[in-house]
C-alpha cells in the first residue's frame, strides 16, 4: 500500500482522565493530523467522555473494568493499517508518534515500543522504575529476550499484530502479555526512546504498585507455564527428584549397613515423590508438543495478514 493510503488509528484507553484527555487528543491531532483518534472510556465517573468528544475524538465505551478489557475491545473493533496506542493522561510524547509510525512502516515491523525516558522524577516513580527493571530481567530469563521497557503503554502496532493478538488479560498486565506475544511469535519489533512527562494537575495514576505488581507476576508465571511447559514442569520434576534423593540417602545408608528399611513411611514418601517427578516431566513433554502445535497455528494466522508497508 502507498504511504499516503495508510490508515492510522490512535487508541486511547481512559478512566477518569477529564483533566488530561483534551491535551492528549490535541497532541496526537497535531502529530498525526490524518489519523482517527479513538477514546475508549472505561466507566469513568468524571467528564472524560464529554471532554473527549468536545476535543474531536471518536468516543466509545467498555463496561468491563480493566485496561486489558479495553485493549481487547479496541483491537477487535477498530479497523486500520497502523495502530498507535497510548494512555490518555498526557504523559507520553505525542510528537514522537510520526517517528514511531515511520519506523514501523520503513522497516516493516509489527511493533515499535516507545521506551520511556523521564527528566521529571514525579513522572516515573523510583518504585516503578525498580519494578520495571525486575520484571524486565525476569521476562528475559524466562523467554530469552525482552524489551527495555515492557510496561510502556506507548506502542505502535501493525494490523497483523493487532488482529492476531488474543488479548486475554484484564488489567495493567496487558503490556506484559503484548510483549510475550511478540517474543513468542518472533515478530520483528523495535524500541524508540521517547520522552515521558508528569501528569497534568488533577490527573491521578490508577496503577497500584503492589496489587498490579502481584497481578503482573502471576501473569508472567502463567505465561511461562503455558509457553514453556517443559521447562516449567521439568523444574518442578527436578525439585521433587532432588528432595526425594536427599531423603533417601539415610535410608540407603541404613539399608547398606543392616539390610533393613526401618523408616517405611519415609520410603513410601520418597517413592511417591519420584513418581510425581516422573509424571511432572511427562506432562511437560506432552504439553510442549501441544504448545508447539498451537504456536504454529498462531504463526500461520499471523502470516495470513499483510505485512505493514504493503507490497514492494
Amino acid at each position: 500500500m502507498a504511504r499516503q493510503k495508510v490508515r492510522i488509528a490512535v487508541l486511547l484507553p481512559c478512566y477518569n482522565e477529564e483533566a488530561a484527555i483534551a491535551q492528549t487528543i490535541a497532541g496526537f491531532r497535531a502529530a498525526l493530523p490524518d489519523a482517527a483518534i479513538y477514546v475508549y472510556d472505561n466507566n469513568s465517573t468524571d467528564r472524560t467522555r464529554e471532554v473527549a468528544a468536545a476535543a474531536g475524538a471518536i468516543v466509545r465505551s467498555e463496561r468491563m473494568q480493566g485496561k486489558g478489557h479495553v485493549v481487547r475491545r479496541m483491537f477487535a473493533d477498530v479497523e486500520a493499517d497502523v495502530y498507535v496506542m497510548a494512555d490518555g493522561d498526557a504523559t507520553y510524547d505525542a510528537a514522537a508518534a510520526p517517528t514511531l509510525v515511520a519506523r514501523l512502516l520503513d522497516e516493516r515491523l509489527d511493533m515499535v515500543v516507545g521506551a520511556r525516558k523521564s527528566e521529571v522524577e514525579e513522572a516515573y516513580r523510583p518504585g516503578h522504575r525498580l519494578g520495571n527493571r525486575l520484571f524486565t530481567g525476569l521476562l528475559a530469563r524466562l523467554f530469552g529476550r525482552t524489551f527495555s521497557d515492557i510496561f510502556s503503554g506507548y506502542r505502535v502496532f501493525s494490523r497483523r499484530f493487532v488482529k492476531s493478538f488474543p488479548a486475554l488479560s484484564a488489567g495493567f498486565e496487558t503490556e506484559t502479555e503484548i510483549s510475550v506475544h511478540a517474543l513468542e511469535l518472533a515478530m520483528p519489533v523495535a524500541e524508540v526512546e521517547t520522552a515521558y512527562g508528569a501528569r497534568p494537575e488533577g490527573s491521578v495514576s490508577k496503577l497500584s504498585t503492589w496489587r498490579d505488581g502481584w497481578r503482573i507476576t502471576r501473569t508472567i508465571v502463567h505465561l511461562f507455564r503455558l509457553e514453556r511447559p517443559i521447562l516449567f514442569y521439568g523444574s518442578i520434576a527436578a525439585l521433587l527428584a532432588l528432595a526425594a534423593i536427599l531423603l533417601s540417602i539415610p535410608l540407603a545408608v541404613t539399608y547398606a549397613k543392616t539390610g533393613l528399611v526401618p523408616r517405611l513411611p519415609t520410603a513410601v514418601l520418597v517413592t511417591g515423590m519420584m513418581l510425581l517427578a516422573a509424571l511432572s516431566f511427562a506432562a511437560g513433554l506432552i504439553l510442549d508438543t501441544v504448545v508447539r502445535g498451537r504456536r504454529e497455528m498462531r504463526r500461520l494466522h499471523y502470516l495470513a495478514l499483510p505485512a505493514p508497508g504493503g507490497e514492494d
